[in-house]
Order: structure tokens, then sequence, then C-alpha cells
């Protein structure tokens, strides 16, 4: 008897099963790979297709630190969740491996077999003392109640309530939203109905079981690596402190979280930020954050979360634009690429978006949000260098192909628009720019006014190699370069966004610094917000703010001061 066979597993040797099986998987995208070691522990992989009879393909791009074991014959399965059961293959090899666009793109024998369990629940992950993942159960009316996680499945959970929040499951008539927190700032939400209560009255609480509904194939995969990582702590603590420190999960280490704070969006206490519009936007941000550790983990960009933040946008845009402005200047506690992709797609919008079809509009604007992310994708070794040399511009100038080809789920979104906005975005006119190099008439319209936002936007920051500059130093460098950036796009942004712009922080005749919230229809201030600090604008920054009479109160603007936003 074979080991699956003892633990209740079932084979499957028909063709045609052992295809719609394995088919279920791929579209699914919870499969993880295990080595045939007892020590070895499952990680998230993603299956790609399936040549029945011949090969299974698979991209390995997550387990980096597995590949000289796997391309040296050594042995493993695969593991995972189709039509209500666990599924694993027999023991594989891999036949082929490559390295193409920063992914590594494998192939290995095609099953003969599959193993296939009935039993879900013994498929559960516990978690272990000192294992904590918080969880907010929140109902539609948005009230809320804390908890903790104590087991995960691919169907659902088990979770540790107060005693206090029986009244809002009692109340409750549609799904619940579960938000888990894990350790390390990681936070994932996903829809579920409460199927059965326990109480302790000693410890006062109520052990919660939630059964998961609607949820997309994309949460499913992200539900699978959360098991699997689960999985991957818990025995962890079976080990001996010199052991291979790779048993234990990132998602488990709260020392990482502290080191990249800035990081954390999730977890970021919506008052620091300046504006309701501003906190608005980081759900924006929340979904950009997530969607980058996601993509260094295989997965494809999520297509009904990228359209619904991108009407987000547009909605915060049709409500007030000069609000929307003034907040993409307000995110400064998240990562460079997710404010300067939310950034770009506002400014984008405002300057181009009135005159154009609404499916276009939205196409621009989620293109624009994402049109950075791809830099994840590239070796990371290139942002620390001590000089910028010719492969690390070959490398940098990848990460457009790389996220266009996690786009492709996005059935939505235009690729044309996509194309337009993600690789012609670093185009320049003379042909220095990459990806394709091209020049001149080569380039897209939108294109061109795309490559100008993206440097208005860049070079308001601080980088390493420079500070951030003022608008008119960033306006002179783009007029002086008439060989890279079409000077009628350039004047055509100067004349819509004025030469003291929302968002610009500006010294007054007074003497006084503020904030410039919103503009008249001759471009002078109308509402500005003071401070006595030249700093990204927070709100334990500001002090107060003047509408209407700004030029009585505070004098005529003097000078812009430069700050990294």
């Amino acid at each position: 008897m074979t080991e699956v066979e003892h633990e209740g597993y079932e084979s499957v040797t028909s063709a045609a099963a052992i295809g719609a099986l394995l088919d279920t998987m791929i579209e699914g995208g919870g499969v993880s790979l295990c080595l045939m070691t007892p020590e070895a522990t499952p990680e998230p992989i993603v299956l790609m297709e399936q040549h029945p009879g011949d090969t299974l393909v698979m991209d390995l791009s997550s387990i980096g630190h597995l590949l000289s074991r796997l391309q040296a014959a050594e042995p493993f399965y695969l593991r995972g969740q189709s039509q209500g059961k666990v599924i694993r293959t027999p023991a594989l090899t891999l036949t082929e491996a490559r390295h193409s666009g920063g992914r590594f793109l494998c192939c290995s024998q095609y099953p003969e077999a599959l193993w296939v369990l009935q039993r879900r629940e013994s498929f559960r992950a516990q978690l272990r003392m000192g294992m904590v993942v918080a969880v907010t159960v929140t109902d539609d009316h948005g009230e809320s109640v804390k908890g903790e996680l104590r087991d995960l499945s691919q169907s659902g959970c088990q979770v540790e309530l107060p005693l206090s929040a029986s009244g809002l499951l009692a109340r409750s008539c549609s799904p619940l939203t579960l938000t888990y927190a894990f350790p390390d700032g990681t936070e994932f939400s996903v829809d579920a109905e409460s199927r059965h209560q326990l109480t302790d009255a000693e410890y006062h609480l109520l052990r919660v079981g939630f059964e998961f509904v609607d949820h997309s194939a994309e949460q499913s995969r992200k539900i699978w690596y959360f098991v699997c990582e689960i999985e991957r702590e818990a025995t962890s603590y079976d080990k001996e402190a010199t052991e291979d420190a790779r048993q234990s999960s990132p998602l488990f280490d709260p020392q990482g979280a502290e080191k990249s704070e800035q990081q954390q969006v999730g977890r970021r206490d919506l008052k620091h930020y300046a504006t309701p519009a501003a906190r608005r936007l980081v759900k924006v941000a929340a979904y950009l954050n997530a969607q980058l550790l996601l993509l260094t983990q295989g997965s494809d960009i999520d297509s009904r979360q990228l359209s619904l933040n991108a009407d987000r946008i547009i909605a915060l845009h049709e409500e007030d634009r000069q609000a929307l402005l003034f907040a993409s200047r307000c995110l400064s506690l998240e990562p460079v690429l997710v404010r300067h992709g939310i950034a770009v797609a506002i400014h984008l919008l405002d300057w181009v978006g009135d005159d154009l079809p609404g499916d276009v509009r939205k196409a621009i604007v989620a293109s624009a949000l994402v049109h950075d992310l791809g830099k994840a994708l590239i070796p990371q070794i290139i942002y620390t260098a001590p000089q910028f040399e010719a492969t690390h511009r070959e490398a940098l100038s990848e990460h457009a192909a790389l996220l266009l080809q996690r786009l492709k789920s996005c059935q939505w979104l235009s690729q044309n628009v996509a194309q337009t906005v993600i690789k012609g975005i670093n185009e320049r006119l003379d042909g220095s720019g990459y990806p394709d190099r091209l020049s001149g008439e080569q380039i897209n319209e939108l294109s061109k006014a795309c490559a100008i936002i993206d440097v208005v936007e860049a070079m308001r920051r601080d980088r390493p190699d420079r500070p951030a500059k003022t608008t008119q130093e960033i306006y002179r460098h783009l007029l002086r370069h008439p060989n890279q950036f079409d000077a009628r796009w350039v004047k055509r942004y100067i004349d819509h966004f004025t030469s003291l712009p929302i968002g610009s922080l500006v010294q007054f005749s007074s003497e006084q610094l503020a904030w410039i919230v919103r503009l008249d229809d001759d471009g002078a201030p109308l509402e500005v917000v003071v401070t006595d600090q030249a700093v990204a604008p927070l709100r334990g920054t500001l002090k107060y703010s003047v509408a209407g009479d700004v030029a009585e109160r505070l004098g005529k603007p003097r000078r812009e001061v430069a700050v990294s936003t």
C-alpha cells in the first residue's frame, strides 16, 4: 500500500478525469510543490498548462531557492484543490527548465494518475501557539469586530472572537467581510458566512466557523498560499533553531514588518492622512501594495481589484478633481512605486481624460496605476549597484514587458491602451528611451503625454542621486530637452496645471509656508493649508486652512519649496 493510499487518497487513472482535474487546478491557481523529503514543506507555484500524455508547464519563479535541487532531478509532487477535493500527483521530476523574461518556466512529466482526497477537513492549516493572525469581521453597515484566526482551509476558517461579536453575527443577513492581517503587514479580504459557533464562557470567547462565498480564482490562489505558509510556519516550530531558516514563513516575521514599515499600507492609521480624499486613496494604495507582493509570488494582476480601483479613482475625480489632485501629494507613507502610480494615474486622467470614452478613460487610469509594478519582477540588485551600467539598463527595460504578461487575465482592459501607457511611457522622441527605442512619429500621442507626466512625477521626489525638484525646475528640464519630450505636449501640460500647480508648497510674501489645495480659474491660489514644516503633508504637519482671501492674509506667492511627495 502506498503512502497516499494509507492517508485516504483514491487513485484516478482515467485520462479524461486527470485532464479535467488539472484544468480546474490551473484555472483556480491554488497549487503547491513539495519535495519528496521528510522535512519538506509545500511551496506555492503557478501551474500554467497541461499537455495530456506529455508535459506539465509550471512557473517556479517564486521558489528560486529550490531550483538547483529540482534541476538536479530531485523528485517532487504537486498538491492542490480541485472540485472540492485535495489532489496530489505521484512523484515527478523536471524535464526542462528555462529562464525567460525574469521568470523560471519549467516542465515535468505528465502524471499517469492523480491521487484524490475527499476529506476537506484534513487539509486545514492549524495555527500554533504564538502564531497570531488578526482578523476583522465587518458587516454590510460597516460595523466590525476584531478577533484571531485559529485555522484556515481552502473553503473556510475558524476565528476566535469576543462574546460581544454574537450581536453582529446575529444581525447580519448578508455575507460578512473577513480581513486577515499577518504579522509582516500583509492583508487580505474575503467574503464569508457564519456556519457554526461555539461559546467558551470561561474565556468569554466565541469560536466561529466561516465558509467562504463568492471568492474568485485569484482569491483562491491567495488563500492557498496562506494555507501553505501557515503549514510551513507551524512546521518550523518543530525544528531546531540551527536548521534551514527558509522553513519559517515571511508572513510571520514581525521584525521584517518593522524594517519595512513604510511599505505596510494595510496597517496605517488613517488619522495620519491629511484629507478625506487622501484617506479614501489609501484603499487604492493598499491594493497596489498587496499586488506588488503577489506579483513577486507568481500571481497575475488581480483583474477585478484593478477594475474596482480604477473606478474608484474616476469616481473621486468626478466628485472633486482638485481635492483628488492634492490628495495625491499626501501619500508619503506609501512605497514610492505605489504613490508614483497613483499620482501618474490621477494627473493623466485630469489632463487627457475629459473627452475620451468611458472605457478608454478607465483603461488609461488602470494602466497608469500599475505601470511601474513590473519593477518588482526584475533583479533588485540593479537598485543597489554603485553604478548604473548597460546590463542594468537592459534588465530595467524588461519591466514593462514582464508586467504586460501579468495583465493577460484582465479581459476588460484594452491591450492597445495598456501597451501605449505601460511601454510608451518610457519612450523618448530621439530614440533614447525603452523598451522598443521608438522615435519621433513612431511614438503614440498618448505615450508622449504619459512620458511628460511620468517625468514630472518622478522629479518631484527625492532620488539617491538628486533631491526633489520644484515645478519650475522640472518645466525648465522638459523645455530644454525638445529632442526627448514633445514641446506641444509640454506647453499643454504647463497651461493645464499652471506654474504653481495644486500640491505645491509655496512661501508667500508674509514668509509663511502653505500647500496649494485649490486654484481659481486664473490659476491663482484659492485655498491653501498653512504649515511650518517643509515636509510632505500629513495631518500632524498642517496647521489651518485659508480659503478665498489667500492674497489678503498671506500675500503673494514668492517661491516654491521643493519637497519630496
